[in-house]
């Protein structure tokens, strides 16, 4: 059976789930991805805050078999548009674990819709590993759907195995993606 591993960017779900209007159950997700493979890694990156209900969600997530890659969120004030954001990038991290671990799996599924992960995926299909993307239009680059092409999974393709139950977007504290600080 294939060796899978799992990367799931933890800020790109959160928007996407706000774009698409329903919550991803990360825990669903995972009983999904297994369907490709024994599950080697699953890695979870997100930016870190300070409040309550996110200390319980990444403490779900690491329950439900999710290795946890944080940072603390940043505050950056933009002097042009005079707004002030939130960022907690965590790119790289997710493209040095992707090569870091390439000898513990086959199969690399990438959760995110992010165009700067095109070069990463190319390098590991390179190399002989077989990439799979899953993330929806809308919030995928094109990039990315070209790099893997049939191996791109819509996440309006799969929706009714991955869905959270209690769906509403603004629902808080349980193991949906939804709870992701950006």
């Amino acid at each position: 059976m294939k060796k899978v591993a799992v990367f799931l960017d933890g800020s790109n779900c959160f928007f996407t789930q706000k774009q698409m209007g329903w919550s991803i159950d990360a825990e669903k997700l995972l009983e999904y991805c297994k369907t490709f493979g024994d599950i080697t890694e699953a890695l979870y990156y997100g930016g870190l805050s300070q409040e309550p209900s996110q200390q319980k969600y990444l403490d779900k997530l690491a329950y439900i078999g999710y290795s946890l890659v944080t940072k603390p969120i940043k505050k950056i004030y933009d002097h042009t548009s005079e707004k002030t954001v939130f960022k907690a990038n965590l790119d790289v991290e997710i493209v040095l674990d992707m090569f870091n671990m390439i000898d513990r799996y086959d199969m690399a599924i990438l959760i995110s819709g992010d165009g700067d992960f095109e070069r990463a995926l190319q390098q590991l299909k390179s190399r002989g590993k077989e990439v799979k993307v899953i993330s929806t239009r809308g919030s995928v680059a094109n990039e990315l759907v070209r790099a893997t092409g049939i191996n791109y999974i819509d996440f309006l393709a799969i929706k009714e195995l991955i869905e959270r139950s209690d769906s509403p977007c603004n629902l808080k504290g349980d193991a949906s993606i939804e709870n992701a600080v950006a």
